[in-house]
């Protein structure tokens, strides 16, 4: 029987989500990799152990998070009912919709129809009653966005979720969501975007100063650029890496020789700092107190354990700050 450890609230730091009442750890932990079909279930549960001992109360999915779409879903109720049913009320669960989910014209985007159904499917997975977070997972062109802020507010207001919230939006379109929401009386808090030292996408596109200005979270996601920002690629690619075994996310062709030039280069900001490279990335998007929390993927435990140190320093001069954003233009 697991028993959580007593003191998994000590070194956690815990933000307020926008102006919410939601509080969440600086270090969430996403499922995006490794929970699913091809990821080896005993350390899957590990890792959840270990996150949640050292105050990582936070689990993201999404109904396609796999391979296969669905199996993080699936294993996360597994380990729910194995091992943290007592501990539901200390977690944070989000889930999404938005990505092809099913076959046909129902699963995929923002659809009432397909928002509705896809947390029903989710909830089945994981063995839930509700959920604390549910995301419209993208933009949709073509359904109104009024629909889909209304599929939201049914969700919440039937008890399925706790809170909305909504990834990949721009500045402009979140402002639009916002207003309809309020007038909904929906409990809106965050947004999931990806934000790291090479993808400033938020900063361009309006996102991260709109959601200060509305007092909304932002979660970021693949802080780490899917492992540049690691010091995995250091020295080139090491055949066990992501690129060699998996491809789907980081191919080859991105680890160009500038790419590494910048690695190296920024790796030596955080050696200055006496930070790894990854602790130095995530620390940089907790540097901002508007952002809410960054979620980490891992393939095993002690990934979790080194990451979290980040928290310890996100304080950047404005000299150090300068020079990474000189990196980035190099």
């Amino acid at each position: 029987m697991y028993r959580a450890s007593e003191k998994r609230y000590d070194t956690m730091k815990y933000n307020r989500c926008g102006k919410s009442g939601l509080l969440l750890p600086a270090v969430s932990l996403g499922f995006w990799h490794n929970f699913g079909d091809t990821g080896n279930y005993e350390n899957m549960v590990e890792m959840c152990k270990t996150a949640f001992d050292k105050g990582i109360t936070h689990f993201d999915l999404a109904n396609n998070y796999g391979p296969q779409p669905g199996s993080a879903e699936t294993n996360l109720g597994k380990i729910m009912k194995e091992y943290f049913r007592p501990y539901r009320d200390e977690l944070i669960i989000s889930t999404k919709a938005g990505y092809d989910m099913w076959p046909g014209p129902y699963g995929n985007f923002g659809s009432r129809k397909y928002l509705i159904a896809s947390l029903d499917q989710s909830l089945m997975r994981m063995g839930l009653d509700y959920v604390d977070i549910f995301y419209h997972h993208r933009m949709d062109p073509e359904t109104p966005l009024e629909e889909t802020m209304n599929a939201l507010s049914q969700i919440v207001h039937s008890g399925k979720a706790l809170y909305a919230g909504l990834s990949n939006y721009d500045g402009q379109t979140l402002e639009k969501a916002t207003k309809i929401l309020e007038d909904l009386k929906v409990p809106f808090i965050i947004n999931q975007n990806r934000y790291s030292i090479f993808d400033r996408s938020i900063e361009k596109n309006g996102l991260k100063e709109t959601s200060k200005k509305l007092g909304k979270g932002i979660i970021c996601f693949s802080p780490l650029a899917q492992g540049l920002l690691t010091n995995r690629y250091l020295d080139g690619i090491p055949e066990d890496s992501r690129i060699r075994t998996d491809g789907r996310f980081l191919k080859e062709g991105q680890l160009t020789e500038e790419k590494l030039g910048q690695i190296r280069a920024l790796n030596e900001i955080a050696k200055r700092r006496n930070q790894t490279l990854a602790e130095m990335a995530l620390a940089w998007d907790l540097k901002d107190d508007y952002i809410t929390s960054v979620l980490i993927g891992a393939s095993k435990p002690s990934q979790i354990l080194d990451n979290i140190k980040a928290i310890e320093n996100t304080v950047f001069s404005q000299e150090e700050l300068n020079a990474i954003d000189e990196i980035c233009r190099s």
